[in-house]
């Protein structure tokens, strides 16, 4: 009898039921809509990356890789936002024994409103700075309290060393990335080598390879090995990073040369041979509005600096801001007058060629 009553109701109710064909074709729509995004932020994230790569010399790291379509790279983007932007970029050194892992190299690039070229900013990796719920330590290290916070999660080990260097320079950061020496080297490689030109002999400390004065190409495993040198040199940890900041404009050229930003199948495969040594953060910038805006900026050669800081033997032996020079360096670089502040201290930038 219940049976017979619910089939009763259901006969009586059918006409109001709305047909299943509109309802289903636009859930597709949506489920379609949803995957496309997705897609779209895989493709943008790598393609960041390699810009990213391209601006610093060091790694960076996408999580989801897989073969990808090249074509959603000429898709239109949101507006270009005409203020300054800052993108921070980690080299990610190897784990240590106990599985933690630090900031190698920490570079700032700041794209000015102008969009006249790039600014390459290093931050020495051994600067003591206040790191939130742990206290005074080195910048490298916040990487590591980031990732093991989270059972070595990576990006919270970028958005920990993010926050601090936003405190410390008082700008904030539009996007980033971090990267593995294993991926440097495949995009080293991947685009025929670097021109990587150095002001005195290096001699490696881990290979024995010898890097004579001067412009050389350099392979992927070349420029690994130079990048990793601080033991011998004149200024250790600061020629270190001013050999990265070489080595970035050697790969600004290569690729510029190529003409792999402009080619969205050469950036795919590119990419494809990278390997998954990659991840990004963009923020609220769209990948597109990066590649622009970095593009046009990376058509001047680049001016490379770093932050003014003193050596210091107190506890962690590392370095503080020069509270001489640090301020106005530091004002310029929030008021985007890096242009300004660069022309006036010309001693402070690092010779590229």
């Amino acid at each position: 009898m219940i049976e017979d009553e619910l089939r009763a109701a259901f006969a009586r109710h059918e006409t109001l039921t709305p047909a299943t064909g509109p309802v289903r074709s636009a859930i597709e729509r949506t489920a379609f809509r949803r995957r496309r995004r997705r897609f779209r932020l895989r493709l943008g994230g790598t393609a960041l990356a390699l810009v990213v790569a391209a601006l610093v010399g060091v790694p960076a790291m996408t999580p989801d890789r897989q073969q990808q379509t090249a074509t959603l790279l000429v898709e239109p983007g949101p507006s270009t936002p005409t203020g300054a932007l800052n993108v921070l970029l980690l080299g990610l050194d190897g784990a240590s024994p106990g599985g933690t892992r630090r900031a190698d190299s920490i570079l700032l690039v700041h794209i000015p409103a102008d969009r006249s070229r790039l600014y390459l900013v290093s931050l020495p990796r051994d600067l003591q700075v206040p790191i939130p719920g742990v206290g005074t330590n080195k910048l490298n290290s916040s990487f590591a309290y980031g990732s093991m916070a989270a059972k070595g999660d990576l990006t919270r080990g970028y958005d920990l060393t993010r926050r601090v260097v936003t405190e410390v320079t008082g700008v904030p950061i539009d996007a980033g990335a971090v990267m593995t020496y294993p991926a440097l080297r495949k995009l080293t490689d991947a685009v025929g080598g670097v021109p990587v030109c150095l002001p005195q002999r290096v001699r490696s400390f881990h290979t024995r390879r010898v890097f004579p004065a001067g412009c050389q190409q350099l392979d992927g495993a070349a420029s690994v090995d130079l990048l990793r040198q601080r033991v011998g040199l004149a200024d250790a940890v600061q020629d270190r990073d001013r050999n990265a900041q070489r080595y970035a404009a050697g790969l600004l050229r290569r690729i510029g040369e190529r003409g792999v930003l402009t080619d969205p199948a050469m950036l795919n495969t590119l990419l494809t041979q990278i390997g998954s040594g990659l991840t990004v953060k963009t923020g609220e910038t769209s990948v597109l509005t990066l590649l622009s805006v970095a593009g046009k900026a990376a058509a001047a050669e680049p001016v490379a600096v770093g932050l003014p800081v003193v050596y210091t033997e107190k506890p962690f032996f590392g370095f503080q801001l020069d509270r001489a020079a640090a301020p106005a360096f530091l004002a310029a670089l929030r008021e985007d007058r890096l242009g300004e502040w660069t022309a006036a201290h010309p001693d402070q930038v690092t010779g590229l060629r």
